[in-house]
């Protein structure tokens, strides 16, 4: 499951650095202390329950939201918008029917939406070719982007993020609303593209079972609490159960991982689907049992 990174990308540093890093809201923590490293070509996925702060996470990276405490880095410098050094895949949305955008279009705005001063219309329309070509998407460059399905929407929202030639991609619920099929392709292709570009990921997901072979670590968080390992050190029941403070069960079958909650007064895994930037937190009954895979 290790990934083998480029001799160069190892020289080159972490892509991410967070020291101490603390994220409240009100008297609300949503994670404290937080110290991680994510190395050039490392695939890192983000694992927890509804409103434990896993957008946020990316939102401070993207230096959207600032840290309450501690000190965030990426690519060794200061975190601040728009940073070209960071690709951006947000959750799932599908283009509103009769948009007339076409395909290179939406990958072109990863070009025009940074600061490269102009582009010779020969010159972007070589590298928009480039990028559809990276993410499977030529065959279907000039159709508009309402007509196409959810995957190969995400796959032209993967060519817009590699636009900047980035140092470190974000993807926020990528495989969101993909049936199996195109969940797999997806994963596929962020994990080709960052062993053969050698950026870090940030994969924030609710399942991670389409990507269980592709991680090389998680990060869990809960409770306002986290856990940082490899998958077979974090997704089991007794770490879970430390961090949920009530039981859980980690099964593993047929190659995926299931987890069965009862929280006990405490909030068991779940699917996480809002708008970036709001959290929210979802009551439970605690008398009821809660199986997710993760």
């Amino acid at each position: 499951m290790a990934t083998e990174f480029r001799q160069s990308a190892r020289s080159a540093g972490p892509v991410l650095s967070l020291r101490g890093a603390t994220l409240r809201f009100d008297r609300r923590t949503l994670w404290h202390g937080l110290d991680l490293d994510v190395q050039p070509g490392e695939f890192l996925a983000v694992l927890g329950a509804n409103g434990t702060g896993k957008t946020s996470l990316l939102r401070a990276i993207l230096g959207r939201q600032p840290l309450s405490q501690g000190e965030l880095l990426v690519a060794g410098e200061p975190v601040r918008s728009g940073n070209p050094r960071i690709g951006y895949v947000p959750q799932q949305k599908l283009a509103d029917e009769g948009t007339p955008l076409r395909a290179r279009d939406l990958v072109g705005l990863g070009i025009d939406g940074r600061s490269y001063g102009f582009w010779p219309s020969r010159t972007k329309r070589r590298r928009v070719d480039e990028l559809l070509a990276a993410v499977g998407a030529s065959e279907y460059a000039n159709v508009p982007v309402s007509t196409l399905s959810g995957g190969e929407q995400q796959r032209l929202r993967i060519g817009q993020a590699l636009a900047s030639d980035p140092r470190l991609l974000l993807a926020d619920e990528p495989l969101a609303s993909l049936d199996l099929s195109n969940q797999r392709a997806v994963s596929e292709l962020i994990d080709r593209q960052r062993r053969e570009r050698g950026f870090g990921v940030l994969f924030v997901t609710h399942d991670v079972n389409p990507v269980l072979s592709m991680v090389d670590r998680v990060l869990y968080l809960a409770n306002g609490r986290f856990r940082i390992g490899t998958p077979d050190e974090v997704l089991r029941s007794e770490v879970l159960s430390e961090l949920y403070g009530s039981p859980v069960d980690v099964i593993h079958a047929r190659g995926r991982v299931i987890v069965v909650g009862t929280p006990d007064g405490g909030h068991a895994p779940h699917d996480e689907h809002h708008d970036a930037g709001h959290e929210e937190v979802c009551d439970h009954n605690p008398d009821d049992a809660e199986a997710v895979v993760l």
